[in-house]
């Protein structure tokens, strides 16, 4: 049975032109419409199973926080109906429902009664609460001398110290520092391993990539994608590009079942992408730290300067490894008029871990993709490194490394003998 059931979901806020419009209308009792409707979330679907990991993605205004709210009951839809079980445990926007003049202490037990516990429960779990944000003598300082990254520790430790079955993050995370943002991966994966359902909102693909297996993309209110988060988030950074631009996104399913995105606006194209070996053959399967050539032939399709051309190449789970571009490595481009053609050739030494890899290509002016978008091929090809004669190692980098074993002398171990 599903744990979370969304139907024709719907919420729609009212907004005036300035405050004199909004008291005409509470004066008329409502006789004066002096306000217009705008719907942050319109027509949404979608179901998640128990245990499932998912990843909510969409630029800012488009309907995420809006859709997390509705869910944990702080705001009702206008139409359609949500449908949860089990216990619900939300980070929302930092610090909502703590009170500055009050201690970490005090805050924790304020959102320990709204997360339903009763006062024994909460002697038994403030232990684990002070344990795990590390706040040390801090945890009775008011709230107000706290930094946003210690409001985060509490504010995750209090609503995490019972496992919940729906566990919902918003962007909380990323104001935390490294070492508690480990911590709390740790803790969300140990609860995803015991069955806990996981909403998760982050502008970080690696993030989402990471902890979800399934994605949905919203723009706009709708809810436009939902599917593996590597397909989904391909879309999302097409979105991105596109903002502001005629350009044209599609997504097409090769016959081995990978989805590529393509979109840009078509002023100039990416007409074949080749990866050649030392001996100048194409190859989709390298050693580790082999030499290898990406080739590009672009077409300049409209009079526009000569575009920057990038790569960027992904592991298996869709995770960014290493991208750059022609700008980046400081190569000069003529000026090439339309109708005409030109190679970029990319050399390097694949210094990655074995495993499967998949290659992206762009074209663009000026530093990176995102100001403007000729042309954007997701995993235009995938290709294989397979072990070396270099010695063994774990991860996804061949780093250079040189270890020397050296015996200790006595006076090394003891400078007092």
């Amino acid at each position: 049975m599903p744990q979370i059931i969304v139907k024709n979901l719907g919420k729609k806020y009212k907004r005036y032109a300035n405050h004199w419009y909004r008291l005409a209308e509470v004066l008329s009792w409502g006789y004066y419409h002096c306000h217009e409707e705008r719907w942050a979330l319109r027509n949404i679907n979608f179901t998640v199973g128990r245990g499932e990991a998912i990843g909510i993605v969409g630029q800012n205004g488009a309907g995420k926080s809006t859709l997390l709210k509705l869910l944990v009951g702080t705001t009702q839809p206008n139409e359609g109906s949500i449908q949860t079980t089990g216990r619900i445990a939300a980070l929302l926007e930092l610090g909502i429902g703590f009170h500055l003049d009050f201690t970490g202490r005090d805050n924790a037990v304020m959102a320990c009664r709204m997360a339903g516990l009763n006062k024994d429960e909460i002697r038994h779990y403030m232990p684990e609460i002070e344990r795990f944000s590390e706040l040390g003598d801090y945890l009775d300082q008011p709230l107000r001398v706290y930094s946003t990254g210690m409001q985060m520790r509490l504010a995750f430790s209090a609503a995490t110290v019972v496992r919940p079955e729906i566990l919902i993050v918003d962007e909380a995370l990323s104001v935390g520092d490294a070492y508690f943002q480990h911590k709390c991966v740790a803790r969300i994966r140990s609860f995803q391993d015991e069955g806990t359902t996981l909403l998760f909102v982050s502008h970080d693909p690696a993030a989402v990539k990471t902890l979800c297996r399934r994605a949905l993309l919203f723009d706009e209110g709708k809810l436009i994608q939902d599917g593996e988060p590597d397909n989904v988030l391909d879309y999302y950074n097409a979105i991105i590009a596109k903002r502001g631009k005629d350009e044209t996104i599609q997504q097409i399913e090769t016959q081995s079942g990978r989805t590529i995105t393509r979109s840009g606006t078509g002023e100039a194209s990416i007409v074949n992408v080749e990866m050649v070996n030392s001996s100048e053959q194409p190859a989709r399967v390298y050693r580790v730290g082999e030499m290898a050539k990406i080739i590009c032939q672009v077409r300049i399709n409209n009079e526009i300067e000569c575009p920057n051309v990038g790569i960027l190449l992904r592991d298996r789970l869709g995770n960014d490894v290493f991208g750059t571009n022609s700008h980046h490595l400081n190569a000069e481009t003529q000026q090439i008029s339309a109708g005409h053609t030109f190679l970029a050739e990319f050399l390097m030494p694949l210094n990655l871990g074995v495993g499967n890899y998949s290659l992206s290509v762009a074209l663009h002016p000026g530093w990176t993709h995102l100001e403007n978008n000729y042309d954007w091929w997701d995993q235009c090809l995938v290709f294989q490194v397979i072990p070396g004669n270099s010695f063994d190692f774990i991860g996804i980098a061949s780093l250079p490394v040189e270890v020397t074993l050296k015996k200790e002398r006595a006076d090394d171990r003891n400078p007092e003998q």
